[in-house]
């Protein structure tokens, strides 16, 4: 009788304050250890999970490090083309109005090849949400330069630092799509520390919210690290993001809803 109530115990122990949630799959991630996507998209779940919105949510996935989504995130997903999300997702909203809809893209597949889709998206305040991981640089495909890459900072394609002289500034798209008038919310986290996922958390919230209440397309910004195609330790990665990221792409609410 002991060993079955301690066995009881260890299965369903009474301090317990977390556990997984049930919409991310077991299938092991394949993102490289230290990498903001999995937060990234544990909070996703987590937020459609308490909405009880699972067997109504559609992900869309493009080309990058979030062509393998489908295999974590236990909701209907539909692939896109490189850039192509919120094309697509406009065109699944459109169908099918009652689904809560979203894209998750990172800053090469989002801000470069799907420019055009993602400003004309927002212009036209389509009803669906944009989660946006920004890590500076192309981080599927071997750490190119990538739009949102920071001056001086060195990627595969610029060894000695980006040349701002020769490439232009990083594309703050963020800011930019908060200025259009489709767009309903607005805003930059980041998933580095507890206290920083509880905000990021919330403002994913707050965006199926405004989804939900038809007020147009919300747009949430994740920034993060990218440790393999930085070069440095998981830890050191954070710090640099703090350092040089951060005051770059200051985090916190750029739009709110009315």
């Amino acid at each position: 009788m002991e060993n079955s109530i301690s066995k009881e115990k260890i299965c369903q122990p009474e301090n317990l304050v977390y556990s997984k949630t049930p919409l991310m799959t077991c299938n092991p991630l394949s993102y490289c250890p230290g990498c903001g996507h999995g937060t990234a998209h544990r909070m996703i779940m987590e937020v459609i999970e308490e909405l009880n919105m699972q067997a109504e949510t559609i992900g869309v996935a493009p080309v990058g490090c979030s062509v393998l989504a489908y295999d974590f995130l236990d909701i209907d997903m539909q692939q896109a083309a490189h850039g192509r999300a919120p094309a697509v997702a406009t065109g699944i909203k459109r169908l099918m109005p009652n689904k809560l809809v979203f894209t998750y893209q990172g800053d090469g597949d989002l801000a470069a090849i799907g420019t055009g889709e993602t400003l004309h998206a927002c212009n036209r305040g389509e009803n669906i949400c944009i989660f946006f991981v920004n890590n500076g640089i192309y981080g599927m495909t071997g750490g190119q330069m990538a739009p949102t890459t920071l001056p001086n900072m060195k990627t595969s394609t610029s060894p000695f630092g980006r040349d701002a002289a020769s490439t232009g500034q990083p594309l703050k798209i963020t800011e930019l799509v908060a200025m259009l008038p489709g767009t309903s919310y607005v805003t930059r986290q980041s998933v580095h520390t507890p206290a920083n996922v509880r905000k990021t958390k919330k403002a994913i919230e707050k965006a199926f919210q405004c989804q939900l209440e038809k007020k147009g397309l919300a747009f949430v910004e994740i920034v993060s690290n990218c440790n393999s195609g930085w070069k440095m330790t998981p830890l050191d990665s954070n710090k640099w993001m703090e350092e040089n990221m951060f005051p770059f792409f200051p985090l916190g609410d750029i739009k709110v809803p009315k």
